[in-house]
């Protein structure tokens, strides 16, 4: 539902509500006595309505007093905040936590499809000059950049039509992390304030992420810059802005000049896959590590990953691949990345195969897992149905003592041996 500004707030609060359930119980026989258990169900959920409207109103009135004493123009505030609505359908998003968490193989036949690696050949021809201009001038491969825009975006096809300016407006005042939030929407209106976007063009997802590539506002400020010499950092509209606003991101991760992202390799029946330390190149192939194709990368410091456990592939990574992580810190997400921009570029896929028969946990699996590995003293932190870091390491001890091989990577046969 949308809550659209209208009216005052003093007519609304002592008026439309008394008016409207006045009016629905006289409808039946003209006594509250008379109404029916769902009318009075549909009278207090409009009741709840209109004070969540008029609480709403009060937060944006009082956030534009701030975001004026942050300087912000009266011009930007009057066209960020006139008409502003609540947007139940971001608090819906908000709160939604899926049932099954996605196996990475689920993620990378949608995120590395033929139809994906296709379309991002044609983009990458359409827009080979460019691609390649920001490559020199940031030293970011053209073929990453491109996977990036396709792998967030699906290159420009679905960015999102939610405004930037309600969506955060809404998840300041009644999401879950409601700080950054607020953060972010004072970003975004610096951003109209400095005249790269108008208010009614700032659009992205419901969660704030913006244009093409899905910079929230806060990464735009830091990292959007003006890739076609209009004067703007346009990532709504200019793929040169897209382009080089992409590539500066990475270069400023970390991104290193003339180095892979990594390498699918082959471990020895013999590894150790407690190691989470980094090494370089040298010492893992001193342990019997090596290339599927070709040779190792040379690396000074990089891991060995193995996202779907001792039966799953296994890569070699390095500091390109955490300077794709620090876009989004999900290994999915930059194996997406890194595997699509292989596919662009003509390179070969992942050769080993995915264990597509192990049956992926739901939240409350991994919530019962984690429960399970605290009581048995593997201390892993809060039951929050997310795999990190600390649940992994618990995890692999677990496996450890058991005899069993220690991946981390979590099954229900193992949950099963943890109930």
């Amino acid at each position: 539902m949308l809550l659209k500004c209208k009216g005052s707030l003093s007519t609304r609060r002592s008026a439309l509500v008394p008016l409207y359930i006045v009016a629905t119980l006289a409808s039946l026989h003209g006594t509250v006595a008379h109404a029916s258990p769902q009318l009075m169900t549909e009278v207090d959920a409009r009741a709840a309505e209109e004070v969540r409207y008029a609480s709403f109103n009060q937060w944006v009135s009082e956030f534009r007093r701030y975001a004026a004493n942050q300087g912000i123009s009266e011009a930007t505030l009057a066209t960020a905040f006139d008409g502003l609505r609540y947007r139940d359908r971001v608090i819906e998003l908000d709160r939604y936590q899926p049932e099954f968490v996605r196996a990475i193989w689920q993620y990378l036949d949608s995120a590395v499809s033929s139809t994906r690696i296709a379309n991002g050949q044609e983009k990458y021809a359409q827009h080979r000059e460019t691609a390649q201009q920001m490559q020199q001038r940031y030293g970011v491969p053209a073929e990453i950049i491109v996977a990036i825009w396709g792998v967030e975006s699906n290159y420009g096809s679905n960015f999102g039509d939610f405004s930037t300016l309600e969506s955060l407006a809404t998840l300041a005042y009644d999401g879950r992390r409601r700080d950054f939030a607020r953060g972010e929407l004072l970003a975004a209106l610096r951003i109209i304030d400095q005249g790269d976007i108008a208010a009614e063009q700032m659009k992205g997802s419901w969660a704030g992420a913006m244009g093409h590539t899905q910079f929230i506002p806060s990464s735009f400020e830091a990292y959007a810059v003006d890739g076609d010499g209009d004067g703007r950092r346009d990532i709504w509209g200019s793929i040169p802005d897209v382009m080089a606003s992409t590539a500066n991101y990475l270069a400023r991760a970390g991104w290193q000049a003339g180095q892979p992202w990594g390498a699918e390799v082959v471990l020895p029946a013999a590894f150790d896959y407690s190691q989470t330390d980094r090494k370089s190149s040298a010492e893992w192939a001193a342990q019997g590590v090596r290339a599927v194709r070709g040779e190792l990368p040379s690396f000074d410091s990089a891991a060995v990953i193995v996202p779907a456990g001792a039966n799953g592939p296994a890569f070699i990574v390095g500091p390109n691949f955490r300077a794709i992580l620090r876009y989004n810190n999900a290994t999915s997400y930059a194996l997406a990345v890194a595997t699509l921009a292989d596919a662009i570029a003509g390179r070969e896929g992942i050769s080993q195969s995915w264990p597509r028969d192990e049956a992926p946990l739901t939240r409350d699996d991994v919530r019962t897992l984690q429960q399970r590995l605290n009581d048995a003293g593997y201390s892993v932190g809060t039951a929050d149905g997310i795999m990190g870091p600390n649940t992994q390491t618990g995890l692999r001890a677990f496996q450890r003592d058991q005899g069993l091989v220690p991946d981390g990577f979590a099954t229900q046969s193992l949950l099963e041996r943890l109930r």
